[in-house]
């Protein structure tokens, strides 16, 4: 109670300080409307459609004033006058949006108690800024607060303005000094999820104190793992890690409840109609009101890149830079023009209080990607997460009528995603949101780029939520989409590995997704590859071995099968049956040389695993087991007799008789090999037609001895490489067929 006093008396203080100056803003935006007034009464000789617009704007602004100082003096016995002046105040608020220092009044009262809570409850509601909200009537307001005087709804709503209004505010310095009182808050149970929401949204590395993390920790354990709780602790052990021991569930895609349902549709209907609304949108533009039509514009729901202290005023008496950095030590976003000036003030940066700013700014990528301050990169998360998750709508009411400039907003995301080498909590909670009622066709490329960005984590976590879904969409669409899934899946797994494979062995103080043991993130990633086999075995059959979609298939097990040697992970999983031998039986060339391919690298992993598990002698975590050789020792027996011994199938594969019977394959066992197979067939031609070029007939059996040795390296001139090192690495020349 005495640091509430101590608060109370400091803000009348500080209000008192400032009641002049107020004073003075105050009347003259009164004598501006008197001013107005007279304008429009001279202004007779104008067209009288204007006059009347005019006119009745000037009488609604009139009205707004005598409803502001009715409720300054507070209420009168009778009803009849509040209930009118409150109604102006509303139609005024939600047409135009109210002057800063029409807020400061409202606030006052509804903060004072002088009327009851159903009257506090529409002022609240009505609280619409048409520009900026001054921070010296945020302060006023906590002033009341200290007073006691409103009841615990007007505090709730009170707390959930200032959340919703939070970018509004011009200033937030004075306000982060009340950060002591706004944290006692924490104990009313009522106000606890929105108090937490604000103090998200204030928190710096110098609030976070052992006192104040030990108080988190007591309410979690009175009032449960509460995810406002979780979000404020989670910040606290980002800026300071050796606070917090306990254990936060790192991947809470939602902390708090969007606060700003009750202001939203008011705010994005004033953007088109108030002239002197902010020209930088802030986190509430992506929602489409009906029936205000208004342009797209991917850079409008983008923040300009604007300094916080580096004010109006400033540009307005051209400072000198080294006046303005003496004054305050930071360096103005606006000025920074070069990477050089980004070098030589990194130290003394200020980035914008809007985080969605910097998606715009190569130069301020660079810094969050070199000053790996988590703080920075959670200001960015909680903005996308308001934008992608609150505020887009458009998956819900599968509108699509802005889907172009949507797309360009997600291209600006995906650009940073790529320039960071990072991919986005908020884009990941955005995407197990939205894919349930995706229907592939809207932004297709974004979407599934925004996939191959998803961070790396428990893949069975991330099935339910995520692949599931995508499996549905993969197996009742056409074939190219199938194959832009594959794609897609590829370069998943490829961000996976070059994640793993640099961060393995180091332990990160950031919130990272490898904080698990290595076991585990193996199966996390083997999990993906095999689910990626499934969907290509029903694909294969589902599309009937089409060569387009093999060419996918077989693009994402080179990644695959390159695993141990290339990114030094203990992993190597095969294809599966239902891939391997359509493939092996394929009647294109280059399939079956893109197998060679890759059959070649798994036998070149494989040995260099083996070698290192002799060079060790010792039982290592990450054995591959015999299963993982013998299947893999299966596919090549079944390879060579199908391209060298003239030998197929002899274990692993049943042909049903009749079958070989209706294709007139009376030997088929002795009839498949380089010369014979139906890939290279045309090869085998072309290669017999270069000796005897008159001949009509040709005789494929002639090719063998010297000849065979011929025709293999008219193969290898035809570009057929994957073929040559499979046969190079995997058979012994001894014998020539």
């Amino acid at each position: 109670m005495s640091s509430q006093k101590k608060i109370n008396s400091w803000a009348r203080k500080r209000t008192s300080q400032d009641s002049s100056s107020y004073q003075t803003r105050l009347s003259a935006w009164r004598v501006k409307e008197d001013l107005n007034d007279s304008k429009s009464i001279s202004k007779c000789g104008q067209n009288s459609t204007v006059e009347d617009y005019e006119g009745a704007d000037d009488q609604a602004e009139n009205a707004l004033q005598i409803a502001l100082r009715y409720f300054e003096k507070g209420p009168i016995k009778t009803s009849q006058n509040k209930e009118k002046h409150l109604k102006t105040v509303e139609n005024v608020a939600w047409k135009n949006g109210l002057a800063p220092e029409g807020i400061d009044i409202l606030l006052s009262v509804a903060l004072s108690g002088k009327f009851g809570s159903a009257v506090n409850t529409r002022i609240f509601k009505c609280m619409i800024p048409a520009t900026l909200i001054s921070e010296d009537s945020v302060v006023k307001a906590v002033s009341w607060l200290c007073a006691g005087k409103c009841s615990g709804s007007t505090k709730v709503l009170f707390y959930r303005w200032l959340v919703a209004m939070f970018d509004f505010i011009d200033h937030k310095e004075q306000i982060n000094l009340l950060y002591g009182f706004f944290f006692a808050s924490l104990q009313d149970d009522a106000l606890c999820p929105y108090v937490c929401h604000l103090l998200y949204l204030l928190t710096k590395k110098e609030n976070v104190k052992p006192f104040r993390v030990r108080k988190l920790l007591d309410l979690q354990a009175k009032m449960g793992m509460q995810p406002h709780l979780q979000a404020l602790l989670s910040l606290y052990k980002f800026f300071v890690p050796t606070l917090i021991s306990v254990s936060l569930p790192m991947r809470k895609k939602i902390y708090f409840k969007n606060s700003e349902n009750l202001w939203k549709t008011a705010l994005l209907a004033l953007k088109p109609r108030n002239p002197g609304f902010p020209s930088e949108p802030l986190k509430l533009m992506l929602t489409n009101v009906y029936p205000i039509k208004r342009k797209w514009n991917s850079h409008s729901i983008i923040p300009v890149l604007n300094s916080c202290n580096y004010s109006k005023e400033s540009r307005k008496k051209r400072m000198n830079l080294s006046d303005y950095l003496s004054s305050n030590g930071s360096f103005p976003l606006e000025q920074l023009k070069s990477f050089p000036q980004l070098l030589q003030n990194i130290h003394c940066l200020e980035l914008p209080s809007q985080m969605g700013a910097v998606l715009n700014s190569s130069l301020l990528l660079h810094y969050i990607n070199c000053v790996r301050d988590e703080s920075v990169l959670l200001r960015l998360y909680h903005w996308l997460s308001q934008t992608l998750q609150e505020e887009c709508n458009w998956y819900k009411v599968n509108n699509y009528d802005h889907g172009k400039e949507f797309a360009n907003f997600l291209d600006t995301i995906l650009r940073a995603e790529c320039f960071l080498q990072e991919g986005f909590y908020s884009c990941e909670a955005f995407l197990y949101k939205s894919l349930p009622l995706w229907d592939g066709l809207c932004c297709r490329s974004q979407f599934l780029q925004l996939v191959s960005w998803i961070p790396f984590s428990s893949f069975s976590e991330m099935k339910p939520l995520l692949f599931d879904h995508l499996s549905r969409l993969f197996f009742t669409s056409s074939i190219f989409f199938k194959c832009s899934i594959l794609q897609c899946l590829k370069e998943l797994l490829q961000n996976w590995l070059l994640w793993l494979s640099m961060d393995i062995h180091v332990k990160s103080v950031r919130n990272s997704p490898l904080e698990t043991t290595l076991g585990g993130s193996m199966n996390s990633v083997s999990e993906l590859i095999h689910y990626v086999g499934w969907l290509s075995t029903t694909a294969v059959r589902l599309e009937s071995n089409r060569t387009f979609l093999l060419h996918f298939i077989l693009d994402f097990y080179e990644k695959v099968c390159d695993i141990y040697i290339n990114y030094n992970l203990p992993l190597v999983v095969l294809f599966p049956p239902g891939v391997f031998y359509p493939v092996l039986l394929s009647l294109d060339s280059s399939i079956l040389n893109q197998l060679c391919y890759i059959m070649d690298r798994y036998h070149k992993n494989l040995t260099a695993a083996k070698k290192n598990e002799f060079v060790h002698k010792t039982k290592s975590e990450f054995s591959f087991s015999s299963k993982t050789y013998q299947e893999f020792n299966q596919y090549l027996t079944a390879m060579v007799g199908c391209l060298w011994t003239s030998r197929p199938f002899q274990k692993g594969l049943y042909i049903d008789p009749e079958v070989l019977g209706n294709a007139s394959v009376a030997e088929y066992k002795k009839s498949l090999n380089l010369v014979h197979h139906p890939a290279f067939l045309s090869y085998t031609v072309s290669f017999l037609l270069q000796e005897c070029p008159e001949e009509r007939k040709v005789n494929m059996s002639s090719i063998r001895g010297k000849k065979w040795n011929w025709y293999l390296d008219y193969l290898y001139s035809e570009g057929l490489h994957g073929l040559k090192h499979f046969i190079r690495s995997s058979i012994h020349r001894s014998s020539v067929p």
